[in-house]
């Protein structure tokens, strides 16, 4: 049997040797203990599997080392591999033998954890409980492995989604059409755009997984080491990100003029609106991200260590071999679980009991009287004014690591309250009775974008109108008085007023600390903490509390969508 140590010697690719040698250790274990003919052999699984050479560096490679080599098998199949495999051919298994630490804890409890470390913690978000992911069947099983088979792992965000695969359908068929799909943008630029999209919150997760993507699409590396190496029809594209991602609403007709008036690395209106739709999609992507807790995958610096006091030495060595300190801490985590240094967070406030929130949103929808026109637009400005005052949780972060830093350009560009704006008088609010995304926005996308429009329109109106009629433990709610509460809030805080709506439902509805943390996950993501999400919502269910940040998400997509797609629509009314 192959040792571990041998592995990592052998197999190489210093940057994820953690995760090689923990899974050549417990696979090469795994192949005694586990599937051992003569003794636990689970069933169905062929003789030859035995035969394969799992630390063969071709394979490895062929199969993405930097993938999750032990992902979750059961959780995408269950039972299935012990009922449905027995016609399987080699290459079968090939593609869906992936090991994760709870099949050895349920089938080898004999594990040599001194020899081969604790093992990965099972965790996709650090803030939700493992027990609350469930084994799942039905629509969210066959969603978890059409997103393995596509994308050959399943990622953390998708496993936290799954407590809505209704939502979760329409997030992977986005997600695939805009990065894998038909469109006008080269697939390396795709990705490499969602790099610079995660950069402005350094979002080292999403970072991660879209430099694996890009360099699998062939991307040149050189590009990786930073903005200053990518071609200047990508730099071009920055300032469009930076201001979209934080302050949507500086956009105008001059950044769409300087991408597609650039002589040899001008852009077609349809690649902007595809890069457009794509810094969209990575920006609210981070809000997700942070607000609910995402662990690293796996296979990802800064995710888990494995080893014995042997292999910590021997990846020391590599460390010092690649310029490291031998002691340094390279690993750095997108949730936050101790207090950082800044501010002392707020004390938790007492907060509306779900029965006192069910009785308010009852005593909304049986008024009759109308506000006016007037009257609705001094509600919207209160509110817009009080969440200028709210502060936002946690301190500033750190210095971002230079892996980071290096896809990030001006980042004291940050957000600034819509009603503290410099430049009052010329940026008005975003009214969307003049400019929607049902008439306005959705036919500017989708004709310059074909088909995307619908996949995004089916995604935001999933992500509105999704509900189960439960409210914490009770049953039989009308939620959409405090959906709605949520989405208009979100898109207050970019400006946007939606001229039907009374915003003072959204004090009726929203306690400030809720007010405060979506702030926090749609303009300052990367200071969200685990305390932050403990702190909102305190009855509800996990699952409750994804679905608000599922809203967030949407919200905010929708919100830089608006201000785009109108700024591409004027500059095409002037052409």
């Amino acid at each position: 049997m192959i040792r571990p140590e041998e592995v990592a010697k052998n197999v190489a690719l210093q940057d994820v040797g953690c995760s090689v040698r923990y899974i050549a250790g417990k696979l090469g274990h795994a192949r005694t203990k586990v599937w051992d003919t003569k003794n636990k052999r689970r069933p169905g699984m062929p003789q030859t599997l035995l035969n394969i050479d799992f630390f063969d560096s071709k394979f490895l490679k062929s199969k993405r080392l930097l993938s999750q080599f032990w992902l979750e098998y059961w959780l995408i199949h269950g039972n299935f591999i012990s009922s449905n495999t027995a016609g399987w051919e080699m290459d079968d298994w090939r593609n869906f033998l992936i090991i994760e630490e709870s099949c050895f804890t349920r089938y080898a409890p004999e594990m040599n954890t001194e020899e081969y470390g604790e093992g990965p913690k099972k965790d996709m978000s650090r803030l939700i409980p493992l027990p609350e992911f469930n084994l799942v069947a039905g629509k969210t099983q066959t969603l978890f492995a059409d997103t393995f088979l596509q994308t050959n792992r399943l990622d953390h965000v998708s496993q936290v989604m799954g407590y809505h695969p209704t939502y979760l359908d329409h997030f992977i068929k986005t997600q695939n059409f805009i990065l894998r799909g038909d469109g006008p943008l080269p697939f390396e630029y795709r990705h490499y755009i969602a790099i610079m999209a995660a950069g402005r919150h350094q979002c080292s997760y999403l970072i991660s997984l879209q430099k694996q993507e890009f360099i699998l699409q062939g991307g040149d590396q050189n590009w990786l080491k930073g903005l200053s190496f990518i071609p200047q029809k990508l730099r071009n594209l920055y300032d469009i990100n930076r201001i979209l991602a934080h302050r949507p609403w500086l956009l105008n007709k001059s950044h769409i003029e300087k991408l597609t008036k650039s002589g040899k690395d001008s852009w077609s209106l349809g690649e902007v609106v595809h890069a457009i739709v794509i810094l969209a999609h990575f920006h609210s992507l981070c809000s997700f991200v942070f607000s609910c807790g995402v662990n690293q995958e796996v296979d990802q610096e800064g995710a888990y260590r494995y080893y014995s006091e042997k292999m910590k030495e021997m990846e020391a060595e590599c460390s010092a071999a690649q310029g490291y300190p031998r002691n340094s801490q390279r690993h750095r985590s997108d949730w936050k679980t101790s207090a950082t240094v800044g501010p002392p967070s707020p004390t938790i406030e007492p907060e509306v009991a779900i029965v006192d929130l069910m009785q308010r949103m009852k005593r909304l929808s049986e008024q009759t009287q109308e506000c006016t026109p007037v009257e609705l637009a001094k509600r919207f400005e209160n509110i817009e004014t009080q969440s200028a005052e709210i502060g936002v949780v946690g301190a500033e972060p750190h210095d971002a690591p230079a892996d980071i830093t290096c896809f990030v350009e001006d980042p004291s560009f940050t957000y600034q309250d819509f009603a503290k704006r410099a430049d009052q008088k010329n940026i008005s609010t975003f009214r969307v009775q003049d400019y929607s995304w049902d008439d306005h926005g959705f036919s500017t996308v989708n004709r310059l974008y074909n088909d995307v429009g619908n996949l995004l329109d089916d995604k935001f109106k999933t992500a509105y109108n999704l509900t189960y009629y439960t409210m914490g433990g009770r049953t039989d709610v009308d939620t959409s008085r405090f959906r709605r509460a949520i989405w208009n809030y979100m898109q207050c805080l970019l400006g946007i007023r939606h001229d039907d709506y009374d915003y003072g439902e959204i004090n009726a509805l929203l306690e400030r600390s809720l007010k405060t943390f979506i702030k926090s996950a749609c303009c300052y993501p990367e200071r969200v903490t685990k305390k932050d999400y403990d702190r909102v919502l305190r009855e509800f269910k996990h699952s409750e509390k994804v679905h608000v940040n599922l809203m967030v998400l949407e919200a905010r997509m929708q919100g830089e969508l608006l201000y785009s797609m109108r700024t591409i629509s004027q500059y095409m009314t002037r052409c």
